[in-house]
């Protein structure tokens, strides 16, 4: 068994690679028998997603409510709040500061030849018919959405945020309870939660066949070209969410946490790949929980709350890539931001990225926000619009670890010994 675990990402490594080669050469109209590839890829790839998030309503309630009632007394449940907030906003914080740097360094869109031949307005378009009715508001809807008026309704439409303050408060609730009646609860949603990390596990079989088809999808669409007429903006975004996943993050896991970085990437190796070729936190989040309890060491009372919160407020890859397009579209129309403008930028991608959905692509409708509130023309989005689904495997995949991250550096706080030890 544990060697069948060890080789699976390497199997899937190379499923990636040869879907990036074989979608890039096939392009989006390749048929087979009169079948078009594009469609049955797609088809594929979305079962894989549907079964991913099929597992997610159910694990996120059982993992939360297991983790708080294991919690006794206000004062242990407010510290752990306090430290998973603190993590959550300095960890997202410094990707965006990194992401300023890199695209003041560059001048990604200062030699940007401005043309209509890169804009892709139907789709531009749908994306501002989408925010319209969110702009100025963005933050006051996630606040709303937190607490739910139906609790039957969010779980069945999966209104993640809704869905883990339901969690937390009943998990609270059932440490009030009597000792009978508690242990009844624990005890169903302990098994609850171990059957369901099982039916990740039968999911995760199937991997590498789902990988390939979503990641050759993506470049049948794409490909390789259209990195290569972006090639600095491409180039400034992948040096930041780089340097942010492997210098910031790993320099908070070693002075902090007091842990090895490279045996933490060795543990989460599985869920990075799947987040990498799903392009979805949200669907990834089933095996992100099981890396980081299994195979980090973090227990289920610090891996149930950080991880599913992490994955619906906690955007740091995205909120660095929100900062960086802003600034991109900003050169290219040649606006100069000032000190204070940038200031606003960073602010800005820092709230948004809070709401951001965990689903591809859902980044596009934070910029437009960004960009409307500071006054950038909201076209600019179909500049980069071309090369966004392929920096979308790369931002969640950074992501998902920096999740990872805050649920190792929270259970080091609150002197788990046993993390990646």
């Amino acid at each position: 068994m544990t060697k069948q675990r060890a080789k699976r990402p390497w199997g899937v490594f190379v499923a990636i690679i040869a879907a990036m080669i074989f979608g890039s050469y096939a392009g989006k109209d390749a048929a087979v028998l009169g079948f078009s590839l594009y469609s049955v890829f797609d088809t594929i790839g979305t079962i894989f997603l549907n079964s991913l998030l099929l597992v997610v309503v159910p694990l996120v309630t059982a993992s939360i409510i297991t983790g708080i009632s294991r919690i006794r007394g206000e004062e242990g449940f407010g510290r752990l709040g306090v430290k998973m907030f603190t993590f959550y906003i300095s960890t997202s914080l410094m990707a965006i500061l990194i992401g300023l740097l890199f695209v003041n360094l560059f001048h990604p869109g200062a030699s940007f030849s401005m043309s209509t031949e890169g804009l892709d307005m139907e789709k531009m378009a749908k994306l501002q018919s989408s925010v319209a009715n969110e702009e100025g508001h963005a933050f006051i809807r996630v606040l709303i959405s937190i607490i739910p008026s139906n609790i039957v309704r969010a779980f069945a439409q999966g209104e993640m945020l809704g869905v883990i303050f339901f969690s937390l408060v009943f998990g609270y609730a059932i440490t009030k309870v009597d000792d009978s009646s508690a242990t009844t609860m624990k005890s169903f949603f302990q098994s609850l939660f171990a059957t369901m990390i099982q039916f990740t596990r039968v999911i995760m079989r199937f991997l590498p066949y789902g990988v390939f088809c979503l990641v050759a999808k993506a470049f049948m669409v794409s490909g390789i070209v259209s990195i290569e007429r972006l090639a600095l903006f491409t180039v400034t975004v992948l040096l930041s969410l780089a340097t942010f996943m492997f210098v910031g993050l790993p320099l908070m896991l070693k002075y902090i946490a007091k842990v090895k970085p490279l045996r933490h990437f060795r543990a989460m190796a599985p869920a990075l790949i799947t987040a990498f070729s799903t392009s979805s936190s949200s669907a990834t989040l089933p095996v992100t929980i099981d890396c980081v309890e299994k195979r980090a060491g973090v227990s289920n009372r610090i891996c149930g709350i950080v991880v599913p919160l992490g994955t619906s407020i906690n955007m740091s890859g995205s909120a660095l890539y929100e900062c960086v397009a802003a600034m991109f579209v900003a050169q290219a129309y040649g606006i100069e931001i000032s000190f204070v403008m940038q200031f606003v930028v960073v602010f800005m991608a820092l709230i948004t990225s809070i709401g951001v959905a965990g689903i591809p692509s859902a980044s596009l409708v934070a910029i437009l926000v960004i960009l409307n509130a500071i006054g950038l023309p909201a076209e600019g989005i179909g500049l980069f619009i071309a090369v966004d689904r392929i920096l979308d495997m790369c931002r969640t995949t950074v992501n998902v670890f920096s999740d990872s991250c805050c649920a190792v550096l929270v259970a080091r706080s609150e002197g788990e010994t046993q993390v990646l030890s």
